[in-house]
């Protein structure tokens, strides 16, 4: 598989050429005044390399970035770029796009996500997970059963010590999808329900019948960390790529459209409700023993 540029390294790397043109220096005075190469600094701009956390520090302290949250998040990132995480056993079965969001996930404080077809990743069973990468997947990139796999260690993040805040909309279709496959979705309506008790999960659903909204431009997930919005970013998934929105206004337009979103779904209350609801019917199908 190709190495390329990691959302992290990204978002280093536009950080810190925000900060060098904010003081007005150009790469070649920076480099003369760390004693780093011009090169080193463009290749750690341009992400093309993994950078050194002295080097990162030297940078910092040479753009006075007095920001503190801003600086250790920049710290932060740059330590993690070389955390050996439990996806890298599935290197060869997952994409790097999927090998971002794991990572992201589990480095950020808040996950916003609007889903107009699918129950979200992080809360589905093996069951509704597996049937979905079996009929839907476009790439073979390994087994379904290591994607399973995968897709069910990534949901640790909801319970973990300071657990990963979900808000998820979830359109009313995904919920009454899959009519045929009972034994699949009664579980998965279940999961859901757990998953809502927990403080650091919002459910709500979009109607059939709610108003035009932002979301019927396609699903999102919005990755937020601690006191630093400017290194949030956005994942806009298809069925053949996905690609990450990273510039800060753009993500920016993002949240403000989320809000939107979660204003014209139903109240979390009455999102339990419903859900509670389709569960007992999908119940009634099932042959009773």
């Amino acid at each position: 598989m190709a190495l390329t540029p990691t959302v992290r390294r990204r978002r280093l790397g536009i950080e810190l050429r925000r900060l060098r043109e904010k003081q007005g220096l150009t790469a070649e005075a920076a480099a003369e005044a760390t004693g780093m190469s011009q090169p080193k600094i463009a290749r750690i701009e341009n992400a093309r390399g993994a950078a050194k956390v002295e080097d990162v520090i030297k940078l910092l302290d040479l753009y006075a970035c007095d920001d503190k949250n801003l600086r250790a998040g920049l710290i932060e990132i740059t330590k993690s770029g070389s955390t050996r995480g439990w996806w890298l056993s599935y290197r060869d079965a997952i994409t790097p796009v999927a090998t971002d969001l794991i990572t992201l996930e589990t480095e950020a404080a808040t996950f916003k996500t609007y889903e107009a077809a699918f129950i979200p990743g992080l809360f589905q069973t093996a069951e509704y997970a597996r049937l979905i990468i079996e009929r839907l997947r476009a790439q073979v990139v390994g087994t379904v059963e290591d994607l399973v796999q995968v897709r069910m260690a990534r949901q640790s993040v909801l319970t973990k010590p300071n657990p990963l805040e979900v808000w998820a909309v979830v359109h009313e279709a995904a919920l009454c999808a899959f009519a045929r496959e009972p034994d699949i979705m009664r579980p998965q309506l279940d999961r859901i329900l757990t998953l809502a008790r927990l403080v650091n999960v919002n459910v709500q659903v979009m109607p059939i019948g709610a108003s035009a909204h932002p979301g019927m431009a396609g699903s999102y997930s919005l990755i937020g960390f601690p006191r630093r919005p400017e290194l949030d970013v956005v994942l806009l998934e298809g069925m053949m790529s996905s690609f990450w929105v990273e510039e800060p206004h753009d993500v920016d337009y993002y949240r403000a459209k989320f809000t939107e979103i979660t204003a014209e779904a139903m109240s979390i209350d009455d999102s339990i409700a419903f859900i509670t609801a389709q569960r007992d019917k999908i119940n009634d199908l099932l042959p009773q023993r």
